[in-house]
């Protein structure tokens, strides 16, 4: 088996002016993004990646039948606008396979004509925020007053791990445009209201409006949980302090 083996669907000439990444990460964050734009824009999926530096494992499906793990590549056009997502559930188990498999990403994306890399992400802080900010990252000083309008915030400082820091990095070698968006999260749960918030900003800059409607549903119902298990530990706080007493 090669060390990253891609494998593509559609033999016709494809490119696209933008890529779209959304692994996953702190709240699953990007990656709810890049699943519902997906499914909302009716992308295609052109694309499969796998690597030995994804974890060792196969894939089960409903019939008992297995696959080895993958990521995906998706296409759609809209607005005159081809934009190309890399989605999966997986990154890689080692230093080394990180660089390998981003440059892996990358050769993709200059091959099929990608000048701008959006990568998407949370931003872990420890605990639950009402309104989550949209943090963001450049590659290049020029994109700061653009991301800045579009309504993402800068902070001095830090460091962004895995395919969504090393494909801006690896990305300007390549002359390829990089912003990184992350969603502010608690760190402890699937956080669609902060997808929903970063969605927002990202639609802005791609210029494509889609529907929040599903995201937004799925804030909702986190939310619901997370009230009735706040619920559940106040109740147990005063039945300790009855106890006590």
């Amino acid at each position: 088996m090669e060390d990253v083996t891609v494998t593509f669907t559609r033999d016709e000439e494809i490119e696209a002016s933008v890529l779209i990444e959304g692994l996953p990460g702190i709240g699953h964050v990007g990656k709810l993004v890049a699943e519902h734009l997906i499914h909302e824009l009716e992308a295609e999926k052109i694309g499969e990646i796998t690597s030995i530096y994804f974890p060792p494992q196969v894939v089960v499906d409903e019939r008992g039948v297995t696959s080895l793990v993958n990521n995906e590549i998706y296409r759609c056009e809209k607005n005159g606008q081809a934009i190309l997502f890399l989605v999966g559930d997986f990154q890689s188990t080692s230093a080394e396979g990180h660089y390998i498999l981003t440059e892996c990403y990358l050769d993709i994306a200059q091959d099929l004509g990608v000048r701008r890399i959006y990568t998407l992400g949370g931003y872990g802080v420890g605990h639950l925020v009402e309104s989550p900010r949209v943090l963001a990252a450049v590659n290049t000083e020029s994109l700061l007053p653009e991301v800045e309008s579009a309504g993402g915030s800068f902070e001095g400082g830090g460091m962004i791990v895995g395919a969504s820091g090393l494909l801006l990095g690896l990305g300007l070698a390549r002359g390829i445009e990089g912003v990184c968006l992350m969603g502010e999260t608690s760190g402890y749960i699937v956080d669609p209201r902060s997808a929903d918030n970063l969605l927002t900003v990202l639609s802005r800059l791609i210029g494509i409006e889609v529907d929040h409607t599903l995201l937004q549903q799925r804030a909702e119902e986190m939310e619901r949980i997370i009230a009735k298990i706040q619920e559940t530990e106040e109740a147990r706080g005063r039945e300790d302090l009855t106890y006590i007493g």
